[in-house]
């Protein structure tokens, strides 16, 4: 309730700057539960969203009754005016320099569509000014203008890793190309920063506080992502760089960086935000769907290839899809008597492209019969991609 001191007109403004939406300031006397009488510097605030719609009011107060005319309470009783005014003045100098008004201009800060989109942060800064904490220097704030840009490079080196590792893994593309070794070593080595990083972000506590205290960093890193983070920065590729490592070891290796994959979470957590864009929506949902398809199609080649050839009689299976497209594109498979190995068959940008097609056209439809599941396996896989589907 509004104390007796509390001028008329002040309070039919308040009513005003809330009936019109607007912003102001204002000087109130109100009361305490316990009837004490505290006066308070009133700043009103409308907070609109991004139809320029007033959704909700802004309102801070800020006890200025130390500068007031000083009231009377069981502790003062007997005291001068100026005792009490010298004692209140004393107790606190830094109140003064909390009571700069609100400029207008300041009081809705409204962020770009384009800067919101970006903004991988989940915390994102309201539309109203906001004062950013004061941290350590060597501490960065997590939803700064270079942690969200370094967000968006682990983001995208993220979708690499997602689409390389398994079309490594499946058709066994051994790295002897120093370009593809130096590129993975570079992203190793980006993920690495990523980790020190981590050790000195900022993040948003339980009762939505800014944490910048380091120790408390380095502790909620370490209990969250860093073993993930670890695991998938690790140099898996250079074992590739050695001739005589086996493949079979070498491709567990490199699929061992699939492990990344989980970092994905992390930007799941914060798709909330874009779930307000049409756009944003449907450029995600095609992305998923391009990238599940890829997994499929990776996988399809692996079932292709280990049935092809029967490695115990050394014998090739005329039923298998991969024979049955190497027919009909006319590079059929061919046996080497001096080798004793099979030869020939589609090149591998070609049963990429295959494998891609089939499972595109058995996740959106039933498939055309161009290239079809004949092995059991083939048809099993085929009803689980259908379900998913």
């Amino acid at each position: 309730m509004y104390g007796e001191l509390t001028d008329k007109k002040t309070i039919e403004k308040v009513r005003q700057t809330f009936d019109n939406y607007e912003s102001n300031c204002f000087e109130v006397l109100l009361y305490k539960k316990n009837r004490t009488p505290v006066w308070f510097y009133m700043q009103i605030a409308p907070i609109r969203n991004e139809h320029e719609k007033v959704v909700l009011f802004l309102c801070t107060f800020k006890d200025i009754t130390l500068f007031k005319q000083p009231i009377e309470d069981d502790s003062t009783k007997g005291w001068t005016k100026f005792a009490r005014l010298t004692r209140a003045l004393t107790n606190s100098r830094s109140v003064l320099q909390q009571l700069t008004p609100m400029n207008k201009t300041e009081v809705v800060h409204k962020h770009s569509r384009l800067a919101e989109v970006l903004q991988l942060g989940s915390d994102i800064l309201p539309q109203y000014k906001q004062e950013a904490p004061k941290t350590p220097p060597h501490i960065i704030l997590h939803y700064c203008a270079f942690k969200t840009t370094w967000d968006w490079v682990i983001l995208i080196l993220t979708f690499y890793t997602a689409i390389m590792v398994p079309y490594n893994v499946s058709f066994k593309t051994k790295q002897n190309n120093i370009a593809w070794l130096v590129l993975d070593s570079v992203v190793d080595v980006i993920f690495l920063v990523d980790i020190v990083l981590n050790f000195h972000t900022t993040f948003v506590g339980p009762g939505g506080e800014v944490i910048s205290d380091p120790k408390l960093i380095r502790m909620n890193y370490l209990k969250t992502w860093f073993v993930i983070d670890l695991l998938s920065c690790l140099p898996y590729d250079i074992i590739n760089a050695f001739e005589n490592v086996d493949e079979g070891i070498s491709s567990l290796f490199s699929s061992l960086k699939v492990v990344r994959l989980l970092r994905l979470g992390r930007v799941a957590r914060k798709l909330d935000h874009y779930l307000e864009y049409g756009a944003a929506v449907l450029v995600l949902l095609v992305c998923v769907f391009g990238l599940v398809a890829h997994w499929l199609a990776c996988i399809w080649y692996s079932i292709g290839d280990y049935e092809v050839i029967d490695e115990v009689t050394n014998t090739i299976q005329i039923d298998s899809w991969l024979y049955q497209l190497a027919l009909s594109i006319g590079t059929p498979y061919r046996y080497n008597t001096s080798a004793g190995i099979w030869e020939g068959g589609p090149s591998k940008d070609s049963l990429y492209v295959s494998s891609l097609y089939f499972t595109m056209t058995s996740l959106t439809t039933i498939g055309f019969g161009n290239i079809a599941p004949t092995t059991d396996v083939e048809k099993m896989f085929s009803v689980a991609m259908m379900m998913v589907g």
